[in-house]
């Protein structure tokens, strides 16, 4: 079983691009161009074409192309933003709203057009954002998928609570948990393949693989290709093992 996964993309359209490029790479030294591509969640926020983004992914979904893509907590945030009301992830830090700048949906909205500047009222922007992003992007944030199991691989965007069946996780655990996954040594029943907590090198912790390497912090956006639960990081000079730690 092969399959690929590319890490949080928030916003970087040409580092999606070159992602790509690396998987077309690997598949033509392979000769395989059925196994799915998985992306991991966290489409959009903080860099510049999170509409270009969910463009890209939109159009080769409808060409058929294996990918699948899943929902992270921004992707969800913003879709919560979008609706009438306008609506906040109870899971956001106090304080917070998804326009605050350490989140990043203003920089998704300029994508759109939207005028997001300080001096613009929290409502005008709201009723801008619902007249500029369109009916098919909220739709698609809205119906993305919250994982995807393929043979002895799971992928999810944040991870899964430890001794919960996979195909009983909750969405607020797929979605955002962090220490109580990242602690635990358990067998889950599959490798979990996630994102959303941001490490400098995409990492093979036996259980699971983190491939969130910062895109979203202006670093790297990582595709790995997995054989059964050996996984390996795509470079522009082939393939690289992540070795477990």
């Amino acid at each position: 079983m092969r399959a690929y996964a590319i890490g949080d993309i928030h916003g970087h359209l040409e580092k999606l691009r070159h992602a790509h490029a690396l998987i077309a790479a690997d598949r033509a030294r392979q000769n395989d161009d059925t196994a799915p591509v998985v992306h991991i969640g966290d489409l959009v926020d903080r860099g510049p074409d999170s509409c270009g983004v969910i463009t890209l992914l939109m159009a080769g979904q409808a060409r058929g192309e294996p990918w699948v893509v899943l929902k992270g907590n921004h992707d969800k945030a913003m879709g919560l933003f979008l609706q009438q009301p306008s609506q906040r992830d109870p899971k956001m830090r106090a304080g917070l709203t998804w326009l605050h700048p350490r989140i990043g949906g203003g920089a998704s909205l300029e994508s759109y057009g939207v005028d997001v500047s300080p001096a613009q009222p929290s409502g005008a922007i709201h009723t801008s954002a619902r007249a500029l992003v369109p009916q098919a992007h909220r739709d698609f944030l809205r119906n993305l998928p919250l994982s995807f199991r393929a043979g002895d691989l799971f992928f999810c965007h944040a991870g899964v609570r430890p001794g919960v069946a996979l195909d009983a996780q909750a969405e607020v655990d797929l979605i955002w948990i962090r220490e109580e996954f990242h602690q635990s040594n358990a067998d889950h029943g599959a490798l979990v393949i996630h994102g959303h907590t941001p490490v400098d090198v995409a990492t093979h912790y036996g259980n699971r693989v983190n491939i969130d390497t910062g895109a979203g912090f202006e670093r790297a956006l990582s595709a790995v290709v997995i054989e059964g639960r050996d996984v390996w990081l795509l470079t522009d000079t082939g393939r690289t093992a992540l070795h477990r730690v």
